[in-house]
């Protein structure tokens, strides 16, 4: 195996340089050199090296600890070894404070060489048996990118691909950050309109008349700003699938627009006179229980009976956390080469802290909280202190109590007060954040004498 690992050897001094080639050789590595720290870069650049020896003290240009921070910039995990003939402890602790793997002081010794080397050599063996392992583990728990080896989302699994070539509407909920989307898109791909576009609108993203232009189109000339003619998403659509997220956040009035569209197929722009025809299949997506706003009266029931008619509910992280530490890797994976970083893997320790979590935000909560990890972390194993944030966020929910001698009454008035000063009066945010609709909460500012422009 050692034949496929290259070394590069930094040093200005050929006879330096030559002779721990030549030991490096004969243990049967393949090794280039370079006698600058320039020339070192270079070389970096076009090949990753399994290890780096370089050379502290080199000519003007860039001298060993640059060397090293420019090679880990272009390899995030590259095995760095600093030498120097002038050993101290402050360059010492510099060199491996900017992520020197090892320090060694000139004269080399070979036999030490040798087994420095067979050292890191064999810990990057078990690092790619482990990916390869990993991978292979993702590959028989994916499906359309999403990652689960739950019984539940197996079952979902298998339905997806058993409606996947359906036209029949499809709502799906779950809790915010549970993969809804990803669920569209994996009914989408998996049957025969995957060829055809795939068009996500978010219905709390936008203000009422917006969103029925968005949806629906304009004409030119139907309102201010209307300068020309804009086909909607269900045009954009065509022949494919329209996800509409966030269903529940909908005005009354888009409630009856949807509803005839989606007994129809047919609708018309904003401000047009001729019908469109569309061969669209839709599915919803909400994290609000469509069931309860439908018996709260916020949301039609016949358009809940005509979205209903497949219905999928992903379970939240929590029911499912035999799948944390296969997500946990998988982001691992992926964030540290977006991001740079060293880290690679996670401590059992790490793991633990993990699959204690609650994890209120889901999969998104899961993916933000490695990334916060990855990007405070300095070593190459992501361990429980590097998520100590998630023990003091739990420690802080967990020692909230009622104010004495406060009804129920203000103790939501206070609620809702705090939760709209957080978000500068954004009703939107403050019924994401609340985890109720915006006409639930426009209800409560209207009995509590609030208004979001008069933010006590």
């Amino acid at each position: 195996m050692k034949k496929h690992w290259e070394v590069l050897v930094v040093d200005d001094e050929p006879v330096m340089r030559e002779s721990l080639a030549a030991w490096l050789a004969e243990d049967g590595y393949t090794v280039d050199t370079a006698e600058s720290g320039r020339e070192a870069v270079t070389r970096a650049a076009a090949k990753d090296y399994a290890i780096y020896f370089v050379d502290l003290k080199m000519p003007p240009g860039l001298d060993g600890i640059e060397t090293m921070m420019e090679i880990r910039r272009l390899h995030a995990d590259a095995s760095v070894i600093i030498m120097t003939a002038y050993a101290t402890v402050d360059t010492a602790i510099t060199a491996m404070k900017e992520g020197a793997q090892e320090y060694i002081v000139k004269p080399c010794n070979p036999e030490e060489i040798s087994l420095l080397v067979g050292r890191i050599i064999k810990v990057k063996n078990l690092q790619r048996e482990n990916l390869i392992l990993r991978k292979k583990l993702a590959k028989q728990y994916s499906f359309h990118d999403i990652l689960s080896k739950n019984p539940k989302m197996i079952e979902i699994f298998d339905l997806v691909r058993e409606i996947a070539s359906l036209r029949s509407t499809v709502l799906i909920q779950g809790g915010s950050g549970t993969g809804k989307e990803l669920v569209a898109r994996a009914i989408h791909f998996s049957g025969d309109r995957a060829s055809k576009p795939f068009v996500a609108v978010s219905c709390a993203a936008l203000a009422e008349n917006l969103l029925e232009s968005e949806l629906f189109g304009h004409e030119r000339g139907a309102f201010t700003g209307a300068v020309e003619r804009k086909r909607g998403k269900f045009e954009m659509a065509d022949g494919g699938t329209l996800l509409l997220d966030e269903i529940g956040d909908i005005s009354p009035k888009l409630q009856v627009d949807l509803l005839r569209v989606l007994q129809e197929r047919k609708f018309f722009r904003v401000g047009g006179n001729e019908e469109i025809s569309v061969d669209v299949r839709v599915i919803a997506a909400s994290r609000v229980n469509l069931q309860e706003a439908v018996a709260a009266g916020t949301f039609r029931d016949d358009l809940f009976y005509r979205l209903n008619v497949i219905n999928i509910h992903l379970p939240s992280l929590r029911e499912r956390r035999e799948d944390i530490p296969l997500l946990a890797s998988a982001f691992v994976e992926r964030l540290s080469h977006e991001l740079g970083k060293a880290a690679s893997e996670l401590s059992e320790g790490a793991l633990r802290v993990l699959v204690d979590h609650d994890w209120p935000g889901n999969v998104r909560e899961l993916e933000n909280a490695v990334e916060r990890a990855l990007v405070t972390s300095k070593g190459h194993v992501l361990d429980e202190d590097d998520f100590a944030f998630l023990r003091r966020e739990a420690g802080h929910g967990n020692g909230w109590a009622a104010p004495d001698n406060m009804s129920l009454d203000e103790i939501e008035r206070q609620v809702i007060m705090a939760t709209l000063n957080r978000t500068a009066g954004n009703v939107k945010e403050a019924a994401a954040a609340l985890g109720i609709d915006r006409s639930t909460l426009y209800d409560r500012m209207k009995r509590y004498g609030m208004s979001r422009t008069g933010v006590e």
